[in-house]
């Protein structure tokens, strides 16, 4: 099985600037996105491989031997424009999700890959949820890539319940991966 994760950031001058209620930092492309293509891809692969992959009713997929998906990193300006063309809601969130695929179409196609969707995180709010559960930039960006990754698969969360199990899934993902987080 392979996975292609196309990853874009947003960078100005080589430098990703980083804001938050109580600091701005400007750091380095090497510093703030510690998370390389490579580990990208790596992390993906392993989650693919850990989901087999199946939505959140335990259905599977059509069995692919390469999934294709894209990852953008970008900040809370161009997210608040896409959170407000596509979902009506006028403000920055910290993940967005567009999946390729319907999770009730009755047929997939059989070319390879199978192209499953695109992932738009906002490093912005990523680093102030970071704060705010007291962990690394690394561990926020991969909780929500891992999130963004389950809805791409037809995974939601429109009750507690089904929220729970979501968020219990994105840590043993996470898990999976060497990083140790717990939710709630």
């Amino acid at each position: 099985m392979q996975i292609e994760v196309s990853v874009q950031d947003l960078v100005h001058d080589n430098k990703i600037l980083v804001q938050g209620e109580n600091f701005v930092q400007v750091r380095s492309q090497d510093d703030a996105m510690a998370i390389g293509s490579e580990e990208w891809q790596r992390w993906f692969y392993q989650w693919i491989e850990l989901l087999e992959p199946a939505n959140a009713a335990g259905d599977a997929l059509h069995p692919q031997d390469c999934y294709e998906l894209s990852l953008r990193l970008t900040d809370d300006a161009e997210v608040q424009t896409l959170n407000r063309d596509f979902r009506h809601k006028d403000q920055p969130t910290d993940v967005l999700s567009f999946a390729a695929l319907e999770v009730d179409c009755p047929q997939l196609p059989d070319e390879e890959p199978l192209y499953l969707g695109d992932i738009i995180i906002s490093v912005e709010t990523a680093a102030r949820q970071a704060v705010i559960q007291g962990h690394s930039l690394t561990v926020e960006l991969s909780w929500l890539a891992a999130h963004g990754l389950l809805h791409l698969l037809g995974w939601d969360h429109p009750d507690e319940d089904s929220l729970v199990e979501m968020l219990t899934q994105q840590e043993e993902m996470l898990h999976a991966i060497g990083l140790a987080v717990t939710w709630g």
